[in-house]
């Protein structure tokens, strides 16, 4: 079997979002409306993802695209959710924290601050799997 890049990009797209389901699920990630969203999401990728995969045309790969885009901006919004947390509870332990004490507390809080940037990433493969895709190409016909 001789895999292309673009096809080992997608592959690694489909095992990153089951992969993160997985691990949302095992880490009871539901508690609030904010930490559903990146369930709804995921699932909405998957989606998307096993679409392009079956039949990549160019509705299918803007669709694609803008889930990925998605993906990159829930993934910020997560890792500054998450840090705004991390930063009230060390707060709360000790008032008198502050500056790159504070940071690299917080950096390393409860909840970790960094962990949502993995979809961030994801969207980052997934824009990248669709980078001059044959499919979007001026002359492509739509299929």
């Amino acid at each position: 079997m001789n895999l292309s890049i673009r096809q080992l990009l997608l592959a690694l797209v489909f095992i990153g979002i089951v992969g993160l389901q997985v691990e949302l699920a095992m880490l009871r990630h539901a508690e609030s409306f904010s930490q559903w969203i990146t369930h709804v999401t995921l699932m909405i990728g998957l989606l998307v993802t096993v679409l392009v995969y079956f039949r990549a045309t160019r509705a299918t790969l803007r669709a694609f695209q803008a889930v990925m885009l998605l993906f990159l901006v829930i993934g910020l919004l997560g890792v500054i959710l998450h840090y705004r947390g991390n930063v009230e509870f060390a707060t709360e332990r000790d008032p008198s924290l502050g500056g790159l004490k504070l940071l690299w507390k917080s950096l390393r809080g409860a909840t970790p601050a960094l962990a949502p940037g993995a979809l961030s990433q994801l969207g980052l493969l997934g824009l990248l799997y669709s980078y001059r895709h044959p499919a979007l190409a001026d002359g492509a016909a739509l299929r």
